[in-house]
């Protein structure tokens, strides 16, 4: 642990309690990937309450959300085709939702920093702006959050935008997707190779039925 010069964290106390306690020395980043994470929670909290209130009072408004929020979770530049257009659509509008993707969307250019004097005016900004957008999942569960973590969210220009997990979390999540298929298809292959009188003598002797098998006998019989 002493060795250690940066780490990289979300905001969970019980990980900042040990990290202070055990590596007390290293410089604790706050992942951009986690804050990505609480912006995209407080935009689809706006939405859900929103989506429902209109249909109880406009549907013809509601409609602007319908269908919406994938697109409004993905990065702007990368909203395409269709989506956009309902996008687009729904940005024209008065709509609280769109007041929060904006938001959302105008967080993206705090990490693209330099000076560290820049990215805390920028942050001042932005969470006065989120402050009085009256939107309680921005203001209350985003802006105080950032605030009360502003000193390890400020880290990140200090470690020079070195360090990320994005990258770790996006292979993580490939696989857990591969972990559910192979789950899916094994047992299904398995049982056709039980199921198939020709093969019944080589599973008895423990023996792959070919080349192509063999890899996957190994793995059934392991």
């Amino acid at each position: 642990m002493q060795g250690l010069r940066y780490v990289c964290s979300d905001m969970w106390k019980p990980y900042l309690k040990v990290l202070a306690e055990e590596a007390g020395q290293a410089l604790n980043v706050l992942d951009r990937f986690h804050i990505t994470q609480h912006l995209n929670k407080a935009v689809d909290e706006v939405r859900r309450a929103e989506s429902n209130w209109l249909r109880a009072h406009s549907r013809e408004e509601a409609q602007k959300l319908k269908h919406m929020r994938w697109p409004l979770l993905r990065k702007g530049s990368r909203v395409r085709g269709k989506a956009r257009s309902g996008l687009n659509a729904l940005l024209a509008s008065k709509l609280a939702t769109a007041r929060a993707w904006e938001l959302k969307e105008a967080f993206g250019q705090f990490w693209k920093y330099k000076l560290l004097l820049w990215a805390g005016g920028f942050l001042d900004v932005w969470c006065e702006r989120a402050m009085r957008s009256r939107l309680d999942p921005m203001k209350k569960k985003v802006a105080r959050m950032l605030r009360a973590h502003e000193p390890l969210l400020m880290n990140w220009f200090r470690a020079r935008g070195e360090l990320s997990s994005a990258a770790v979390e996006g292979l993580n999540n490939k696989v857990r997707v591969i972990t559910r298929r192979s789950t899916v298809f094994a047992p299904t292959r398995a049982s056709n190779l039980r199921s198939n009188p020709h093969l019944d003598d080589c599973l008895k002797r423990k023996r792959p039925t070919d080349s192509a098998d063999e890899a996957h006998f190994q793995h059934v019989h392991a």
